[in-house]
């Protein structure tokens, strides 16, 4: 029997996307890792004050990408600018669809000249690869999916050691002088006669500050020898393993949005695209939660101004959606900013969810330290009642002291110090989710701020 396409399953439920997207039965990603070396509080502590190590060869889908078409391919299909674009350079690569809006965002590796990696959660890499094999690029595409679905070896190692003391313990295990490594780009240096190659970014802070961080990867099989190199580098530094639990919860601390609805679900121009991805898909089998209900997936979809990516647009350059996003500049966007919960009305909800039974006014279990019970978590964001915007991607971290999440939220409402109200948990008792139990929805006062909480 032949496994469905996206778009036959949004056939079979009449159409109906959200609703098909709000029972999908998934939960939330657990990496697929050690949850905890020690414990994640102090793991997350030790990237604000000394410096974690994780292990990244295991969860996401790396994508490559080569031939002598692949910086066209590229430029052709993201917001981005690649005129400097090649060896050893990285770009956080933004693609949207003909209407303007996010269809996924991935880190881009120039491995070499003609060879590009492209690394996040597989919905960016999915659709760079069906268009290069539909739109006549002489570009050849291979994956290594992320370990739970990939029945073979992974064909690379990847750590990424951030934190305040990342450099110095790095500068210790390397085997000679470690080079100077600009912002986004990456250098190469051998670590216990390893050969690693390294893109210097930040995962846990803002760049140009106290923190900074390296991106390692080298071949598979080496990866233990850099791995003990580092962690006996480290000793002296405070460097602490970071397990699974923690390290979802950096992208809070930065203000990464890792699962905007891809703009795939409606549109003519994306039905031949839905016919192309399986029901075994991510994007088949993207869960919607929260309180956000919305009357159609389009109400979901964020163009690259809603969660900070307007900044990466250039219009220099042919790319599919530039002719709508040119429209939509002038328009007005929503904006990213942090959410810092309450700490005293989180405490009422923990105490509300574990106290009261079902029947007696029981709330949605927050869960630590990452709290998103579903790929997709949209939580409606109210001011004086009236609708403000969604809070998504929601997390505690003992770096910021309570619960907080990551807002898009109307430009008019997204001032610092404004205080908004969260809506916590689902409509109607909770969704078909067997990981959602029966619950009533309460509300969560949260700060606004422009710039990190931690």
């Amino acid at each position: 029997m032949s496994v469905p396409s996206l778009e036959q399953m949004i056939q079979q439920a009449g159409g109906d996307v959200v609703g098909m997207l709000r029972d999908a039965p998934i939960g939330n990603f657990a990496f697929p890792y050690q949850p905890e070396y020690t414990n994640w509080r102090d793991e997350q502590e030790a990237w604000a004050t000394t410096a974690v190590l994780f292990d990244q060869s295991t969860h996401m889908t790396d994508v490559y990408f080569e031939g002598p078409d692949v910086k066209r391919l590229f430029s052709e299909t993201a917001v981005n600018d690649f005129s400097k674009f090649g060896r050893n350079k990285a770009k956080q690569f933004v693609g949207v669809n003909e209407d303007g809006f996010i269809v996924g965002d991935a880190i881009l590796f120039g491995l070499e000249d003609d060879k590009y990696s492209l690394v996040g959660t597989g919905i960016a890499g999915n659709w760079v690869a069906y268009l290069a094999q539909t739109g006549g690029y002489d570009v050849e595409v291979t994956f290594d999916r992320a370990t739970v679905i990939n029945p073979n070896p992974r064909k690379i190692f990847r750590f990424q050691l951030q934190g305040p003391n990342a450099l110095k313990i790095a500068t210790k295990a390397c085997d000679s002088t470690l080079p100077t490594i600009k912002f986004f780009n990456m250098g190469e240096f051998t670590i216990a006669g390893v050969p690693v190659r390294a893109l210097n970014h930040t995962m846990v802070g803002q760049p140009g500050l106290e923190h900074t961080g390296l991106e390692m990867i080298g071949p598979l099989d080496q990866g233990p020898r850099v791995w003990d190199a580092l962690v006996a580098a480290g000793e002296e530094f405070g460097l602490r393993r970071g397990g699974g639990l923690a390290y979802p919860t950096t992208a809070l601390e930065t203000g990464w949005i890792p699962f905007p609805v891809p703009a795939i679900y409606t549109g003519e121009a994306m039905k031949s695209y839905r016919e192309h991805l399986d029901a075994t898909s991510l994007e088949a089998n993207y869960a919607l939660a929260g309180s956000q209900v919305l009357p159609a997936v389009e109400d979901y979809y964020v163009t690259p101004w809603d969660i900070g990516y307007g900044r990466l647009i250039n219009f220099d350059h042919d790319f599919i959606g530039r002719d709508a996003l040119q429209k939509l500049v002038d328009q007005p966007h929503a904006k990213k900013v942090w959410l810092r919960w309450d700490p005293q009305d989180c405490a009422r909800v923990l105490a509300d969810s574990l106290f009261k039974k079902p029947g007696e006014g029981r709330t949605k279990y927050m869960i630590q330290p990452f709290t998103d019970y579903a790929v997709s978590q949209n939580d409606s964001v109210l001011s004086q009642g009236q609708p403000a915007g969604r809070s998504t991607y929601c997390s505690y971290t003992v770096n910021i002291g309570t619960f907080a999440s990551i807002g898009v939220i109307d430009e008019e409402y997204a001032r610092d110090g404004s205080e908004l109200t969260l809506v916590w948990g689902e409509p109607d008792g909770g969704s078909a989710k067997p990981g959602v139990e029966r619950h009533v929805q309460t509300e969560i006062r949260a700060r606004v701020s422009s710039v990190p909480l931690s």
